[in-house]
């Protein structure tokens, strides 16, 4: 392979990982209320930074799985578990996907 053909590597930041975002920022950005995203941290799908839901910290990230789980289990039907590994499945798949993508490159 020439060095013409060669792809550039891409490096960034997520900035999803650098928003923080409190309970009520949560509820608002997915139109929920507490409870909802409070049995999504007991289930272990979010996990935040901090003791108390008062002082709970989220990121883009956590906003993002939140999302996924609430619509599976509003549109499927999906209970809290089944939303958990459905969450954790689909980003093992945006991962591989994500390294297969890195290997054509090289």
């Amino acid at each position: 392979m020439s060095d013409q053909t060669m792809q550039p590597l891409l490096e960034g930041v997520i900035l999803e990982e650098l928003t923080q975002l409190t309970l009520a920022d949560v509820c608002r950005a997915c139109t929920t209320h507490a409870e909802s995203i409070i049995e999504l941290v007991d289930e272990g799908i979010l996990t935040p930074l901090g003791d108390v839901p008062q002082r709970w910290v989220f990121t883009g990230l956590h906003l993002r799985r939140a999302r996924v789980a609430l619509r599976l289990q509003s549109d499927l039907g999906v209970n809290r578990a089944g939303a958990a590994l459905a969450v954790q499945l689909l980003e093992e798949i945006d991962a591989l996907r994500t390294r297969l993508r890195t290997m054509d490159v090289v």
